[in-house]
């Protein structure tokens, strides 16, 4: 029986890699898809139907928060610094608190993550360090292996494939993964849905939003350095990208905490879309598989939920208090 080693190692025949590239790895990967039955039902009834390239000393990222946690842990793994440039106070806490626990050089910008990202592309471009940021072609590389896996544990592609889009890097690299593995083992192609928020969706929009603002920080990006990709996949998939309001996002949260799932705001974008589209009899999903992209857990952003849920309850410890509470 052949023991995982992560991604890379998994799919390397696939990704457009120098062969010198070492293989940093924390097993990344191998990743379940959950079904959602209950939730399926509902919205039915409802609608009435990352790898960085050798000899680099250090890499830099421009993040919300995501790609600064997932850049310092790799950097640690191999032993080499990292540096994170964040927008001033709009970082989630458990995403700084991660970046800052693998050692990473925090600094936060008097600015939007786009000020941040204009400034490490011109510091990678002056001194030899590592961009990690999705503009970089090796992030493709690494982020399409999700498209890899998705087809590997369906037997083929999805029919539609949902998910949230900030940045763009995801659906870019989704997109193209998806598109490897049908020329390669004629697996099918999905019809892709990206979704982003009201306060900050630029590919809906058609003009860049200089003040992005939603509670779904992870996205919270007013100019996507793949943005023009992003549309293109969205139409070559014959699908599109839509918007929905942070009301219909943390909604959506609640509702997959109920089932047992709880994801940061931003990953609950791509189904509170889906939910919205298939309502609007957008989409008919009928008979068709579909597959959400959720992987960002809630501890990484519980800001949201802390801040309005209420304090709990306070008793002494006796029992026949306890018992009266818990059985009235």
């Amino acid at each position: 029986m052949s023991t995982y080693q992560g991604v890379i190692h998994r799919y390397r025949e696939y990704l457009d890699l120098p062969s010198y590239c070492v293989n940093v790895t924390l097993l990344e990967g191998n990743t379940p898809l959950l079904p959602m039955p209950r939730l399926a039902q509902e919205l039915a009834e409802e609608a009435g139907q990352q790898p960085f390239e050798l000899y680099v000393k250090a890499v830099i990222c421009a993040s919300t928060g995501n790609t600064a946690a997932s850049a310092a842990a790799y950097a640690a793994r191999a032993g080499i610094k990292s540096i994170v440039l964040i927008p001033q106070g709009k970082v989630a806490i458990g995403k700084l608190a991660a970046a800052l626990a693998y050692g990473a050089q925090v600094i936060q910008i008097d600015g939007s993550f786009d000020d941040a990202l204009t400034l490490v592309v011109k510091m990678t471009q002056k001194h030899p360090i590592g961009l990690v940021n999705s503009i970089n072609p090796y992030r493709i590389e690494g982020q399409k292996t999700g498209a890899f896996e998705i087809c590997d544990v369906l037997g083929s592609a999805p029919d539609l494939f949902c998910l949230p889009v900030g940045n763009a890097g995801n659906i870019t690299a989704y997109w193209a993964g998806f598109k490897q593995y049908h020329h390669s083992k004629n697996c099918g192609l999905p019809q892709i849905l990206g979704v982003q928020a009201e306060g900050a969706a630029p590919l809906v929009l058609g003009y860049p939003v200089e003040k992005p603002e939603t509670v779904a920080t992870a996205i919270r990006i007013g100019k996507p350095a793949r943005g023009e990709q992003a549309l293109q996949a969205a139409e070559e998939s014959g699908g599109y990208i839509c918007a929905v309001s942070d009301e219909q996002i943390l909604s959506m949260q609640r509702r997959l905490a109920k089932e047992g799932l709880w994801v940061e705001p931003a990953s609950a974008a791509g189904i509170a879309g889906l939910a919205q589209e298939m309502k609007k009899q957008r989409l008919n999903v009928g008979g068709r598989r579909v597959v959400a992209v959720c992987t960002g857990h809630g501890m990484k952003d519980p800001d949201i939920i802390t801040s309005k849920m209420p304090q709990p309850l306070l008793l002494p410890p006796d029992f026949g208090m306890l018992e009266k509470t818990i059985l009235e």
